[in-house]
């Protein structure tokens, strides 16, 4: 910086502006796509220590022509995400289950789950019908593109744009289930599909939560008992083809704040899990659903479950990628939340102090992807 300017504005480079002027022509990412870019806008642009590629990454025409060597990060690792077979729950395979969930919450974080009662065309539908929400023509989603937060249905293209440092390729419907939600405010293209998909992603998130207890010692009912199921918010995502996938991402890496995730993704793939010092493909398996923990249930569960750092890849395919996630979180905001005293001992102290839902949800709303881990705040 010299004389109080920045570097971009040296160079005669105004992001806000053009943040702003992307933001308000509510065309979104596949809007630039259907424009015929060759090249991405600077905004979208990911510090090359941050990008998963390895080798150099060269600025864009609109940016400083100069080549910034990334050190290569550890090889992809072989390892793969735990699939837990939910046939025969209510048999004499659910202590099976039960320790192959709890095993993979406290190492992995993440896993999958086929047989889980969900009907393929119910996942088909959903994925059919966010598709063709964001592939109508502009005006008629640009009717639906706002950022205001006390309204339950949005399309948007980052959530976080005004606040991160580099934009991620991707546009989001999202949905806030809760008692004010009216289902005549979701729009009709995939209104049907959504309240469908919604019936049945809440009986999976319920039993889950049973066996997450269960895995912790506690009664089954006690992730319920702190409204755990009760607050929940989706988010369609939509990756069209990237002309640079190797400046920019889908998904910047972080954990997800809530409590307990449940994801259905297409079969194009680009979803990575950060296991140890590698990261490792979540490789798309035909009906599961990819489930994992969120910073809520770490803090919960005292750090027996582990909330771990995941993110997209650009998608460089020209058919686009579709993931549809439903976040588990608790409704109660004035209530607090911290370990759960039946978890602590003098051998296990706490290890995270208490707060009001609500303080946590500001925090959240103040922290950048990239920046220092939300969990880290109440961290004793």
């Amino acid at each position: 910086m010299e004389n109080g300017r920045s570097e971009e504005e040296e160079e005669g480079y105004d992001r806000a502006k053009e943040v702003k002027q992307f933001d308000d022509s509510k065309i979104g990412v596949k809007g630039l796509v259907d424009s015929g870019i060759t090249s991405i806008p600077r905004f979208f642009i990911h510090p090359p220590d941050s990008l998963p590629c390895t080798a150099t990454a060269t600025a864009t025409a609109t940016a400083t022509a100069v080549a910034v060597a990334v050190a290569a990060p550890p090889p992809p690792s072989s390892y793969v995400i735990p699939t837990v077979d939910l046939s025969g729950f209510d048999s004499d395979r659910r202590s099976i289950i039960d320790n192959q969930i709890r095993d993979a919450s406290r190492t992995v974080g993440f896993f999958q789950v086929t047989n889980h009662g969900i009907p393929s065309e119910v996942l088909d539908r959903m994925i059919v019908a966010i598709k063709a929400f964001n592939e109508q023509p502009t005006e008629s989603k640009a009717i639906h593109y706002h950022r205001q937060l006390e309204r339950n249905v949005s399309f948007t293209s980052n959530s976080d744009l005004y606040r991160s440092k580099a934009a991620c390729w991707r546009d989001t419907i999202t949905v806030r289930w809760g008692p004010n939600l009216d289902i005549s405010e979701i729009p009709e293209i995939y209104r049907s599909e959504i309240v469908e998909w919604g019936r049945h992603v809440q009986r999976l998130g319920e039993t889950l939560m049973e066996i997450l207890s269960e895995g912790l010692g506690v009664e089954g009912g006690r992730l319920k008992e702190l409204s755990c199921t009760v607050g929940k918010i989706m988010k369609g995502h939509y990756y069209p083809f990237c002309p640079q996938p190797d400046l920019t991402v889908g998904i910047a890496t972080h954990t997800d704040p809530g409590v307990l995730t449940v994801l259905l993704q297409d079969q194009i793939g680009g979803l990575q899990v950060k296991h140890g010092e590698h990261w490792v493909d979540v490789q798309p398996v035909r009906d599961a659903l990819v489930i994992n923990i969120g910073d809520l249930l770490q803090i919960i569960s005292n750090e027996e479950y582990k909330s771990v750092e995941h993110r997209v890849l650009a998608n460089n395919l020209r058919q686009p990628r579709i993931s549809i996630g439903v976040f588990f979180n608790p409704s109660k905001r004035e209530d607090f939340y911290g370990p759960l005293p039946e978890l602590i001992s003098p051998d296990k102290p706490a290890l995270y102090r208490s707060f009001k839902l609500s303080e946590f949800l500001t925090m959240f709303l103040r922290t950048d992807f990239g920046n220092k881990p939300l969990i880290n705040y109440f961290h004793l």
